[in-house]
């Protein structure tokens, strides 16, 4: 059975599955076995589904996420004015930050919007200038936060 709204090919248990796996994921030797038995299946049944559901793009990632203040680590959000000739090299070069979290292009004159971590500001600030001297892009704001309202995505499919 296909889920109303959900893409073809995905059915109940896909739809419960992916509830699931979105928050309160078990610190254990064996999270999918655990996972599995909260489901109703066998472990490896549940991770061919979650692999089927990764290949067909609807899962990106399975891991920890980390308050990085906590960890000794500075956020922020970068906004830049790339040109459209120039996207395809800035977004590579940004990419290949490990710090980088999350990267997207958006229809604005600041259509180049990315997070950073760091463990100082001075070292993304040392970064954002790289980024600049070797993309040419000279417009990036760093707009780091100064409170943190709300860090939770959950969407009920």
């Amino acid at each position: 059975m296909t889920t109303p709204g959900g893409p073809d090919g995905w059915d109940e248990l896909d739809r419960r599955i992916l509830n699931r796996i979105q928050s309160d994921f078990p610190v254990a030797p064996r999270p999918f076995l655990v996972l599995a038995a909260e489901l109703g299946l066998a472990e490896e049944e549940l991770l061919a589904r979650i692999r089927r559901l990764k290949a067909r793009g609807w899962i990106r990632r399975i891991g920890g996420n980390f308050v990085p203040d906590r960890l000794g680590y500075v956020s922020t959000l970068c906004a830049a004015r790339v040109p459209a000739e120039r996207l395809p090299a800035f977004i590579e070069a940004v990419n290949r930050h490990p710090g980088v979290t999350h990267n997207y292009l958006r229809e604005n004159a600041w259509n180049v919007w990315f997070t950073f971590i760091a463990p100082s500001m001075a070292e993304i600030e040392e970064k954002l200038d790289r980024l600049r001297a070797e993309t040419g892009v000279t417009e990036i704001l760093n707009l780091p936060a100064t409170r943190v309202f709300k860090i939770r995505a959950q969407f009920d499919v």
